[in-house]
């Protein structure tokens, strides 16, 4: 009886372990910790809803989605550290990184081993031109690029600020400059100089000396390319300055932390992000489940939702969970659907036709505004 039964767990052992080995296990990177948690937090949310739907209707070619959650903290060299362990673990699908400085490093290291990236929020073009160029087909972004982004609000604040004293500042990082750099050669060539250009350090929690500046230099407006801890910082010391000037960022501070950091100093603050995809009718069935949650899907949550949905799609159109013919699949220029509506992808692996609303804070809360 004893060896009946000893042979019996170890059939179902065996048998679970095989179930398990069916799984398909998908990585979500990004700042799990740390100052931008915020969105870690998002990627994590987004991920794991569209997870749960997809296997709840029967997961992908039979098989259930599993989640691997990985901390890069947005620093580079933690990026690399977890896409080698990533590649270790024979994960070969990544729903990440979030911070352009991570994901850049981190591709590399995806493209050595063959591993699927994409990211649901890094916006610098160098991750996909550089990929390109070194015929990486793996790395891609269900995100838009800042210079799609410099295209759209660089002319809206050469126009709509004309005549102002603008400076355009940035955090330094690949991410801040980058955007930062491509607002501000897009409001140049549309007849706006800015009158101060500089970067900041981040991290920091004294920028009085920043705000003194910008007050000796008479600054209306500031675009500031970086995140929410920095930027709401700057506000609050400006107001205890009795400093006021028109805040505009980009899409970093779709978070309430933004409000938490900044208070009443970010009234008014303007941000730009992709067309509400809460908005979209294709989200609703989602944004009701995670909001039942206690969770709003703000900011990166959708995003990474619909990586997972790509994924999924991917590998059912390829009929394979190879990643260099599931990213095939996903550029042959057919649509796919996501909760952030119907996409298409380029040959780079980047968004076709983006499109953006301006959003601006207020009381707490942020929505679009009229163009």
């Amino acid at each position: 009886m004893k060896k009946i039964l000893i042979i019996g767990t170890a059939i179902g052992l065996l048998i679970g372990g095989a179930a398990r080995a069916e799984d398909l296990t998908f990585a979500v990177a990004g700042p799990l910790t740390g100052p931008l948690a915020t969105i870690g937090d998002q990627f994590k949310q987004g991920a794991q809803a569209a997870a749960d739907a997809i296997n709840a209707k029967g997961g992908v070619l039979g098989r259930q989605i599993k989640l691997q959650f990985e901390d890069d903290q947005c620093d580079p060299k933690q990026a690399v550290s977890v896409a080698n362990r990533i590649a270790a673990s024979g994960v070969k699908f990544v729903d990440g990184h979030a911070c352009s400085g991570s994901s850049i490093p981190a591709s590399a290291v995806y493209a050595e081993n063959g591993t699927l990236m994409m990211s649901p929020a890094s916006s610098n073009p160098v991750m996909t031109d550089d990929a390109a160029a070194k015929g990486w087909t793996n790395i891609m972004r269900l995100y838009t690029r800042d210079d799609a982004q410099g295209a759209f609000i660089g002319p809206w604040i050469a126009k709509e600020y004309a005549g102002k004293n603008v400076a355009v500042l940035h955090d330094k990082t690949a991410y801040g400059q980058g955007v930062a750099d491509a607002v501000r050669a897009t409001m140049n060539e549309n007849g706006l100089k800015e009158v101060l250009a500089e970067g900041i350090n981040a991290g920091e929690k004294d920028y009085n000396a920043l705000v003194t500046k910008l007050k000796d230099a008479k600054v209306d407006v500031v675009y500031f390319g970086g995140y929410h801890p920095e930027a709401g910082l700057i506000l609050r010391q400006a107001a205890e300055q009795n400093y006021k000037f028109q805040l505009i960022m980009p899409d970093s501070i779709a978070s309430p932390e933004f409000w938490q950091v900044a208070g009443p100093a970010g009234e008014g603050t303007l941000f730009v992000f992709p067309s509400d995809p809460q908005a979209k009718p294709e989200a609703k069935e989602a944004v009701e489940k995670i909001s039942a949650g206690g969770f709003k899907p703000e900011g990166f949550t959708l995003f990474s939702y619909a990586v997972i949905q790509a994924f999924a799609q991917g590998i059912e159109r390829a009929g394979s969970d190879d990643p260099t013919k599931v990213a095939e699949a996903l550029k042959n220029g057919q649509s796919i659907d996501t909760v952030v509506g119907t996409i298409t992808f380029d040959e780079k692996g980047d968004l076709k036709d983006a499109s953006y609303d301006i959003n601006r804070w207020h009381d707490g809360n942020y929505a679009p505004i009229n163009k």
